[in-house]
């Protein structure tokens, strides 16, 4: 019995760190589209909204991208590509960006602060943590079912 429950273990550590790694992987793109949005909106000007729908969009974008760049290399039809992309991170990037999103929002000043503010740098840090270790257990548990970045692992 003892040796069953510890191989048990063992697949759950190695799924665990599969999960991490894939998790990081998202984050990536999210980070970079988060970045990438909030300085677009300080740039232009624009309001909250707006800020916070570019950042998103661009965390999609930049999530899928990063998802589909071993794709190509293998050799994929555009189609395929899609629909691995689309299936592998859309709800681990949609977790990631709610708590990221919900996380900028409590933090007091933190819409507000500009890209020269050590408040601005800081709230998108600690946002991108919790989001981060929101979306550990989702992908965890989509790549225990053949879900999520299982899809896309073969070709990595």
């Amino acid at each position: 019995m003892d040796h069953v429950t510890h191989h048990d273990h063992e697949d759950g550590g190695a799924l665990t760190r599969t999960a991490i790694s894939a998790t990081l992987h998202c984050l990536t793109g999210c980070a970079i589209g988060e970045v990438l949005g909030m300085v677009l909106a300080t740039a232009f000007g624009w309001g909250n909204g707006l800020s916070i729908a570019a950042s998103i969009t661009l965390a999609f974008v930049f999530g899928y991208g990063l998802t589909s760049i071993p794709l190509v290399k293998a050799g994929l039809p555009a189609r395929k590509i899609i629909g691995l992309a689309l299936a592998a991170d859309t709800f681990s990037i949609a977790t990631m960006e709610l708590l990221d999103s919900l996380t900028i929002l409590v933090v007091p000043g933190a819409m507000d602060a500009g890209l020269d503010d050590l408040l601005f740098w800081g709230s998108l840090v600690g946002a991108l943590f919790i989001a981060f270790w929101a979306a550990v257990p989702v992908n965890r548990w989509l790549i225990g079912r053949g879900k999520g970045h299982a899809v896309v692992h073969a070709y990595h």
